[in-house]
């Protein structure tokens, strides 16, 4: 009887089981914790200016305004360049570098993993050697770059810098190398091209290594303002996150500008939020899987 009882128990449920409440008590605690700064940057957006600065400060909103929001409405309002041009900006320059970001890794992650040519393992080492880089490490050479290769006042100065992302390729080369041999093969003896394998093949096992890499890419370009700062001087080509940083540190009165770089913040973090919550349980595949052999 004990044995049949221990046979019909799974070790993880499809569905609510009582030995999963140990698990549960232990992981919600920390689920509660890590939403904190969600809903702060949530509650700091819908303050009133006498919550924004009381002290000690509040965590949650007491009196909800849409003060913030209308005052940078406004401020956007009166501004030279129309908003729509900075949204058009970041949504063309987001698109084509995520894009962009994913088929060039991807690409040479697959060549890294299943090409057999000569300096392959030392091109892998030094994609490797790069993941020990800051990018304020690398802020001088990317400007000579740059500016010797007359991107200066571009798009391309906005999308080029990120395309290549040395932890991307990393994820997607750790999920390539799980995809057995046999199956390549066979696709060659079958007579499809590398290209066919790629896109027919690998391009469906990596799917969940791709969401992750549109997620980073997305951030990296979504949130950018150092490229406007220091790239970009035609103002047209600015993107929307250098214009709401400008817009909240360009006001005279700080203590004014505080609840619209509150209102600002939040609406630049909804898109990451909606995306990472659209993607998450591909995300959460890919670190299941990238440190496995």
């Amino acid at each position: 009887m004990a044995r049949n009882s221990f046979q019909g128990t799974k070790i993880n449920p499809t569905n609510f089981d009582r030995s999963q409440i140990p698990f549960f008590a232990f992981l919600i605690p920390f689920s509660l914790l890590m939403l904190l700064p969600i809903l702060f940057i949530v509650n700091h957006a819908f303050k009133p200016q006498s919550e924004l600065f009381a002290y000690p400060p509040k965590f949650f909103v007491r009196r909800p305004t849409l003060d913030n929001f209308l005052e940078l409405s406004r401020i956007v309002s009166a501004s030279g360049v129309p908003f729509s041009r900075y949204m058009v900006n970041s949504l063309f320059v987001t698109i084509v570098g995520v894009t962009l970001a994913i088929f060039i890794t991807a690409f040479s992650a697959y060549a890294l993993s299943k090409l057999k040519f000569k300096g392959k393992k030392f091109l892998f080492e030094l994609n490797t050697l790069a993941l020990m880089f800051v990018p304020i490490a690398v802020q001088i050479p990317r400007y000579l770059i740059i500016a010797k290769s007359g991107l200066i006042d571009t798009y391309w100065a906005h999308i080029l810098p990120v395309i290549v992302m040395p932890v991307a390729m990393f994820l997607i080369k750790q999920f390539i190398d799980q995809t057995p041999n046999e199956l390549i093969e066979s696709a060659k003896i079958d007579g499809a091209s590398e290209m066919q394998i790629f896109l027919k093949i690998i391009m469906p096992i990596i799917a969940p290594a791709i969401a992750t890499v549109g997620i980073l890419a997305f951030q990296a370009i979504w949130n950018d303002t150092t490229t406007s700062v220091l790239y970009i001087n035609d103002e047209s080509k600015r993107t929307l996150a250098f214009y709401m940083m400008s817009l909240t540190s360009a006001q005279g009165n700080t203590v004014a500008g505080q609840g619209m770089a509150a209102a600002a913040g939040l609406m630049m973090f909804i898109p990451n939020l909606l995306l990472f919550i659209i993607l998450q349980s591909k995300v959460m595949n890919t670190m299941a899987h990238s440190g496995i052999k």
